[in-house]
């Protein structure tokens, strides 16, 4: 089969579109005909070499880190799913005409949607569900920040605010361009990080009580603001790092509001953990998908022998939602 495998070198790493050999399941597995799959930070972090910095990706191992398409084959001890069954599932090596999934992460495809849209899925859905809903314990009518909100665990994070009752929904984004796309969503308040002061904005916008809740993507540039516009009792989950891993942190402040601080990823979480992550998502927002009361938004779309392309784009922040691959006559 075809697949863009990471190539190492002196410098990191490049991704080149290479013959390998097909997967073979396991017998907890699925064997999927992949249709499409999408792109994440941790795709470009996987080929630098920094994803993990305890542990370099081994030469030529298959990028990509979810997928959606057919079935084509199931372990022995597999249940549930059946050859040419539709689905989603957050795997490893997702770049690639096959890859295979745990069966217990694997979630069915609403009929509603394309093969693309099921692609830009499981990681977004996963991620924003398990940090609100399962870290920040999410209760309606708090008030909830995204930051790079206009990246697709962003507009994930957005759209299962609303679902759970968050009011408001506060976006923070770096142009026009991306907040007048948000607030087509149905935010509450988009604020432009580079001409406004966001922590003085949510603090107006909630009648200075500040945010319950706020899904942080950004990372120890933006610490200090939060700690400001946070409520009493407030939950910042750190889910990605996107501008730097180290901030000031006002010790008192945080002692004094009570808030909690909390550190989010799928790196160190074991499999049954990530099993639970999905079936939560299976359970809560399965239906809302299949309702069109979730909409994945989709920016770009390459074929899966462009990605490099594709991953360069992802890099020049410009997109607005997911970047996702096609494969084959998807």
């Amino acid at each position: 089969m075809k697949a863009m495998v990471i190539i190492q070198g002196k410098e990191g790493g490049k991704l080149e579109w290479r013959d390998v050999p097909e997967p073979v399941p396991g017998p907890e597995e699925l064997l999927v005909r992949v249709k499409a799959t999408a792109l994440n930070r941790a795709d470009l972090y996987l080929l630098r070499g920094t994803y993990d910095p305890t542990q370099k990706p081994p030469d030529g191992v298959i990028a990509g880190l979810e997928a959606a398409g057919e079935v084509a084959a199931v372990g022995k001890n597999v249940s549930g799913f059946a050859t040419g069954d539709r689905i989603m599932s957050m795997c490893s090596g997702g770049f690639a005409e096959f890859a295979v999934a745990n069966h217990r992460l694997a979630m069915p495809v609403p009929g509603r949607l394309s093969w693309e849209e099921a692609a830009s899925i499981p990681v977004a859905y996963m991620t924003e569900h398990n940090a609100l809903i399962g870290n920040a314990d999410l209760q309606p009518g708090e008030a909830v920040v995204v930051n790079a909100a206009s990246s697709g665990v962003g507009i994930a994070a957005l759209q299962i605010a609303k679902l759970f009752g968050a009011k408001p929904v506060i976006a923070i984004a770096g142009t026009p361009a991306k907040l007048a796309a948000l607030k087509s969503l149905g935010i509450d308040l988009g604020v432009n990080y580079h001409t406004e002061d966001f922590a003085e904005a949510v603090l107006a916008a909630t009648g200075g009580a500040g945010a319950d809740v706020i899904i942080d993507h950004v990372g120890g540039s933006f610490l200090q603001q939060h700690l400001r516009c946070m409520a009493v009792k407030g939950r910042l989950i750190s889910v990605g790092r996107l501008g730097r891993t180290h901030g000031e942190l006002d010790l008192e402040l945080m002692a004094r509001k009570r808030l909690k601080l909390i550190g989010v990823t799928f790196r160190t979480r074991t499999l049954e953990e990530k099993i639970a992550i999905a079936q939560g998502v299976i359970a809560d927002l399965l239906r809302p998908l299949s309702e069109g009361l979730l909409q994945p938004v989709i920016d770009r779309i390459f074929r899966l022998e462009e990605a490099p392309e594709a991953q360069a784009y992802m890099e020049s922040n410009l997109h607005i939602g997911k970047i996702v691959l096609t494969v084959g006559a998807a």
